[in-house]
């Protein structure tokens, strides 16, 4: 059985972030999955009902693990505290996820729902800090193995040998 992975709508070239762009880095290397079925393409934001476009938002006061906890807060560059919004679309992802058998999840590293290595620093001055968004931490805690739009290699490598692992040969 094929591995089925999760994977950021935006990084299959759906216009769906905070600004309306894609990111289009990682396209080729998932179009064959895609067409084997592997593939479910979701936008945790959109699925909270969040509008395209939207401002900037920014974890504040931790990572994606303190606001699932409610020790932090997801706000809007205008102050707006969007913290529920991100807390549903963690949960959606989650829900997303576990309905379509996913493994694994390719996310949108340094957002605040979907950043699995980085996110921005909760200023609003473009820097970024280690950590998890929300839905990148709810998915790894429930067993589901996070990786970046940046870390496609190691996907497929992981992938690989767990199928190698599974195969009765």
């Amino acid at each position: 059985m094929k591995t089925k992975i999760l994977v950021s709508a935006c990084l299959m070239g759906f216009k769906v972030r905070y600004n309306g762009s894609h990111k289009d880095e990682v396209q080729h290397t998932l179009s064959r999955w895609q067409e084997e079925g592997r593939l479910v393409v979701h936008c945790p934001e959109l699925a909270a009902g969040l509008p395209v476009p939207r401002l900037p938002a920014e974890i504040v006061g931790g990572e994606g693990n303190d606001v699932m906890a409610d020790r932090a807060k997801i706000v809007e560059s205008d102050g707006r505290d969007v913290t529920a919004h991100y807390q549903l679309a963690a949960w959606l992802a989650l829900d997303a996820a576990r309905s379509a058998g996913c493994e694994a999840a390719l996310l949108t590293d340094g957002s605040p729902t979907c950043g699995s290595r980085t996110i921005y620093n909760g200023l609003f001055q473009g820097a970024k800090k280690p950590g998890d968004g929300v839905a990148a931490a709810l998915l790894r805690q429930h067993g589901i193995r996070v990786f970046s739009g940046e870390q496609i290699d190691e996907l497929i490598l992981w992938v690989n040998e767990k199928e190698k692992m599974n195969d009765p040969v």
